[in-house]
C-alpha cells in the first residue's frame, strides 16, 4: 500500500502548488494589509488574526510572477513555517485554493534536472492528480529562499 500525504491545493497563475496540511492554520479571504515601511517587494505587510500579528507574503512576487489584482478568489493561507529551528506564523498570498488532496510518497518526483542553473531547491516534489502536477513547497526553504528569483529582484529595487 502506498505512503501518503495530504496537502492544500492552491494556484498561482495556471499552476498548482502544494502546501503540507500539517503547515496550514486556516484560510483566510483577502483583507487590508498594513504596509510595513521598506519591506522586502515579496512581504506585503502585517494583518490582524484574532489578536495576533502576521507577516504576509505574495506568493507571486516571491516565485518571480508579476503582482496582479486581487479577485474574489484571492485568500491569504496562515501557515507554521519551520524556520531555523522553531515555527513562525506566517500568511500566503494565494490567487485561489482548491482542496485538501493525497499524493503518494512513491508517486512524487524531484525536481527535474536540466542541467545549468535552476533555482528549485525550495521544490519538496512533483505529485500529479489526474494529468496535472502539483508542486510541493519545501516551506522551510522557500522562506529561507535567498536565491529565489522574487526575493532577489525585491531586495535590488
Amino acid at each position: 500500500m502506498a505512503d501518503n500525504a495530504q496537502y492544500l491545493t492552491l494556484g498561482i497563475d495556471e499552476e498548482v502548488f502544494g502546501i503540507d496540511i500539517r503547515n496550514v492554520r486556516e484560510i483566510l479571504d483577502m483583507r487590508p494589509i498594513s504596509k510595513l515601511p521598506h519591506a522586502p517587494g515579496f512581504l506585503l505587510g502585517m494583518i490582524d488574526v484574532r489578536g495576533a500579528g502576521f507577516p504576509i507574503v505574495d506568493l507571486r512576487t516571491k516565485l518571480g510572477l508579476p503582482r496582479v489584482p486581487q479577485t474574489d478568489a484571492t485568500r491569504i493561507i496562515i501557515l507554521d513555517v519551520p524556520v531555523k529551528g522553531s515555527t513562525l506564523g506566517v500568511g500566503f498570498v494565494a490567487d485561489r485554493v482548491f482542496e485538501v488532496t493525497s499524493l503518494d510518497h512513491d508517486q512524487t518526483e524531484a525536481a527535474p534536472d536540466v542541467g545549468g542553473h535552476w533555482k528549485s531547491n525550495y521544490i519538496a516534489g512533483i505529485g500529479r492528480k489526474g494529468e496535472a502536477f502539483i508542486v510541493v513547497f519545501d516551506l522551510e526553504r522557500l522562506m529561507a529562499g535567498d536565491d529565489l528569483p522574487g526575493l532577489a529582484g525585491a531586495e535590488a529595487a
